[in-house]
């Protein structure tokens, strides 16, 4: 009998690699909700895939349900993204008008000074509705999402090794599929470039080097739009348009750090959002360019060929009604101009007395660059 099960074999016990979950610590717990979200965004579209017949292990399954959590975050950054535009197109438009404030206090140096041109310039963020920060909405908003992509990602393998699941639906079964599932069926989506150099994974280093140069040309691609389409020739003077071009080149840069350190599962997300910024931006840039630009020039000739224009509020009217209110407007204009009262032209108090003269030897006084003739006494004493 003690033979008997001497004989059975033990089922081996896998050592894990990674150290135990530990306590949750402070930032675990401020990432807790976007890790939830993510994982509740990730389960439920490979929910759907699974029901539709995909493998629940495979790498294309967990692709594509990281391609759904792109849409889910994207689809509720739109509007944020078109006041991104918005505050873009008229920080580059108060360029010229910011010129004009540091010129003013240029060369001051001292703390009133400093403070004044401060005023001024928030003062003429108020005025037009926009702030430097407006621009940065997007992409604060995101950066949470993206970390708590990176944390879920980061911690399968741990969490595989040690047989548990998640902060919320992704339990240890889905962790463990999700630590088995392989893009193209060789590279693991929880391995960052470091580890598979380390691991000797040539391909896993091929695919993610290829997904960083695709992410660089996507990024720059999308800022050459903006600089290249979208700016008016009163934006392409100010320093507002020389960061533009600065950041063309340097921000690219940034995703050889990320597809080094982030997993390829998050460089994925972030390669498959940068394709949707892209396609974004197109379409706002051809429906909704700046005044004056490239962009709207050639929305302009393009509405002309369908017999359209846009009319002051920027709605699309046939050419007719739209030639018959430029005509309305300009004949306003004119009127307004006829019926404002004529600047009278200052002159010299030399010029001034000889006209007072004549008037006297005419029966008439000259009214004097105060308004009053000249004999006329004012309120202090006599105008001479």
């Amino acid at each position: 009998m003690l033979d008997l099960f001497a004989a059975t074999p033990t089922p081996a016990v896998p050592t894990p690699t990674t150290p135990p979950p530990g306590d949750p610590d402070f930032f675990s717990i401020i990432m807790w909700p976007f890790k939830w979200a993510v994982e509740a965004i990730l389960v439920f579209w490979h929910w759907i895939f699974t029901s539709l017949g995909m493998q629940p292990d495979t790498g294309l399954t967990w692709v594509l349900s990281i391609v759904g959590l792109v849409i889910i975050v994207r689809s509720a950054l739109i509007p944020l993204f078109v006041r991104q535009i918005k505050s873009q197109r008229k920080m580059l438009e108060l360029a010229p008008e910011m010129r004009k404030i540091q010129e003013r206090y240029r060369g001051k140096t001292d703390q009133l000074s400093r403070e004044a041109m401060s005023r001024e310039t928030m003062a003429m963020y108020k005025k037009h509705g926009t702030t430097p920060f407006s621009s940065c909405l997007p992409l604060l908003v995101q950066m949470p999402i993206l970390l708590g992509m990176f944390y879920t990602l980061s911690d399968v393998k741990k969490h595989a090794e040690w047989g548990v699941g998640g902060v919320g639906f992704l339990d240890s079964e889905l962790t463990k599929q999700f630590y088995d599932a392989q893009l193209f069926g060789v590279a693991p989506l929880h391995v960052n470039m470091i580890e598979a150099i380390n691991d000797g994974q040539t391909v896993t280093v091929a695919i993610l080097i290829v997904l960083v140069v695709l992410m660089i040309v996507s990024q720059f691609f999308t800022q050459l739009q903006i600089i290249s389409k979208n700016l008016s020739p009163e934006a392409k003077t100010g320093q507002a348009y020389q960061m533009q071009r600065i950041m063309l080149y340097v921000l690219p840069l940034a995703f050889v750090f990320s597809g080094v350190f982030f997993p390829l599962g998050v460089v994925m997300y972030w390669f498959i959002s940068n394709l949707w910024t892209m396609a974004q931006q197109f379409v706002v840039i051809r429906n909704l360019p700046t005044p004056g630009s490239e962009a709207a020039k050639a929305r302009d000739e393009r509405l002309a060929k369908r017999g359209k224009a846009l009319d002051a509020k920027g709605r699309v009217i046939p050419l007719e009604k739209h030639q018959a209110e430029q005509q309305r407007l300009f004949e306003e204009a004119q009127k307004a101009k006829a019926e404002a009262p004529k600047r009278q032209q200052p002159i010299s108090k030399q010029r001034a007395k000889k006209q007072a003269q004549k008037g006297k030897q005419d029966g008439t006084s000259a009214p004097s660059q105060n308004g009053q003739t000249p004999d006329a006494p004012t309120q202090g004493g006599n105008a001479s």
